[in-house]
């Protein structure tokens, strides 16, 4: 078994979550971690048995002794501090969205690409078993040719505390604000539903149409030092390569459920629907004669490795290194003119 050294990058709350996964797997150490912020760095040592701490990308550079990164830093930090471990031949698995626009996520793409290491972004919902079992069907036609389609993602932080209060804590706040850095719901979690209904479909969208929504949620628009100015719903139609409309939602204040994605996608000789509610899946299929009847029938789903699972199986030459760069570049060119679409009142634009 190929030893994997691992560095981390970032040691804010998803860190966590990268730390746990990538430990429990046999053969990975966590040699490393990086974060601007003495304290937060030394407590996170601690909790996770991380023997080196730096200060600076160029400082754990200088030491060089990993194979790997695991990028968890905020989104608009992602180009900047990626690059150099591509440069260095270091393989990377960075958080979503890639970037903040297309050119850099293009470069981070490009600059994978050239230095051939293993370059996977994390688009969490890649782990779920019926996406993953719907899209194998529809790769084996059971569906017939794609027609139609319907997806949404639904929080309701916005409405109710499950999360915590989003009017005080600043780990809410910021997402809320375009001057720290979000891109609202469309950015946070329009990319997941995107690549959601267009990876089980099979398909790149062609077109996009799209119509942003902020609402008020504070007197003249501020709390503290946030400006809650990023948009809090979005709704867009695409054409898919094939010619297949569908339509795609995502928002925050879709009261009742607290993080949920729907896909439901209809083909010329079936139909399936992919559900994702309270962290259980489910897959649903209308095939063969019951599609006169209009009867949907429950799909067993296999298990799916985590992406800390197949990043290591990756590098170990294991696996196929998917979701790559270049499907992040992509996903950020169709989020990037999902907002030109808005920003021009919903015109339908090419991707």
């Amino acid at each position: 078994m190929q030893p994997v050294r691992l560095l981390i990058l970032g040691t804010g709350g998803m860190a966590k979550n990268h730390a746990e996964g990538f430990a429990a797997i046999p053969g990975v150490s966590l040699v490393a971690g990086i974060d601007t912020r003495p304290d937060g760095l030394a407590a996170f040592q601690g909790a996770h048995n991380i023997p080196h701490g730096f200060a600076s990308v160029q400082d754990a550079l200088n030491w060089g002794e990993f194979d790997a990164v695991t990028n968890v830093t905020p989104d608009a930090a992602h180009y900047a501090t990626t690059l150099p471990f591509l440069a260095a031949g270091k393989h990377v698995l960075c958080e979503k969205p890639l970037a903040t626009n297309a050119a850099h996520a293009e470069e981070m793409a490009g600059a994978a690409a050239q230095a051939g290491v293993v370059n996977m972004v994390n688009l969490s919902y890649r782990n779920v078993p019926a996406l993953q079992q719907a899209a194998r069907m529809v790769r084996e036609g059971a569906i017939g040719t794609i027609r139609h389609f319907e997806a949404s993602y639904l929080q309701s932080w916005l409405t109710q505390p499950a999360w915590g209060h989003w009017d005080r804590e600043a780990q809410w706040l910021w997402r809320l604000s375009t001057a720290h850095g979000s891109k609202g719901v469309l950015g946070d979690v329009g990319i997941h539903i995107l690549d959601f209904a267009t990876f089980v479909a099979g398909m790149d969208a062609a077109e996009v149409s799209c119509l942003l929504q902020t609402f008020d949620k504070a007197p003249g628009g501020k709390i503290g030092d946030y400006t809650l100015d990023a948009n809090d719903s979005a709704t867009m139609q695409l054409r898919l390569s094939n010619g297949a409309l569908g339509t795609v939602a995502a928002t925050r204040f879709a009261t009742g459920h607290l993080n949920d994605l729907r896909l439901r996608l209809y083909g010329q000789t079936g139909g399936l629907e992919v559900t994702f509610e309270k962290a259980q899946s489910r897959l649903r299929a209308c095939l063969g004669d019951n599609i006169q009847s209009g009867t949907w029938e429950d799909i067993d789903c296999p298990p799916v490795p985590t992406i800390y699972q197949r990043f290591i199986a990756a590098i170990r030459g294991e696996a196929r290194p998917e979701p790559d760069f270049a499907r992040g570049a992509a996903l950020q060119r169709l989020l990037d003119r999902a907002e030109a679409s808005a920003a021009e009142g919903g015109r339908l634009l090419p991707v």
